[in-house]
């Protein structure tokens, strides 16, 4: 079997291993930001860091590994891409989102969050529309320009 599909394969499971939990830990936000006990906040944050530092290897395995498939399909292939290039932008406003979310976390860690439980609902969206994007562009491959 092709070491390509491998790659492919380790690729789309670490990104749904990693989006379990961008998907899950804004969710902990909300709960977080709408609760007034001080038992629930501190159960949270140790939910909150942990799940946060259990995904980022997924998200950088993610990275890692669609870089590698970009180099073995070719400098050529990936000039043609078009659908590939609005993808990795796309990819790139998930990734600074993973970084938001650390922010995020240190502030309800030193208990200065200030925003709703209604921003973390809204904010937990975004992944969400990201990923159909994505996974759309990925199948469909529409040629952009």
């Amino acid at each position: 079997m092709s070491s390509l599909l491998w790659i492919k394969a380790l690729h789309i499971a670490f990104m749904v291993a990693w989006f379990a939990g961008i998907f899950y830990l804004p969710r902990l936000f909300v709960y977080h930001a709408e609760s007034n006990s001080a038992e629930v906040h501190q159960q949270l944050k140790t939910m909150e860091r942990r799940l946060l530092y259990f995904v980022t290897p997924f998200a950088l395995l993610t990275l890692i590994l669609g870089l590698i498939l970009i180099y073995m399909y070719g400098s050529a292939w990936f000039a043609q891409s078009s659908w590939l290039h609005v993808k990795l932008v796309l990819v790139a406003v998930l990734y600074v989102y993973h970084g938001y979310c650390f922010k995020l976390l240190s502030d309800f860690k030193n208990n200065r969050n200030t925003r709703s439980g209604r921003f973390y609902r809204i904010f937990n969206e975004l992944p969400v529309l990201i990923l159909f994007a994505v996974i759309i562009l990925a199948v469909v491959k529409p040629l952009l320009y």
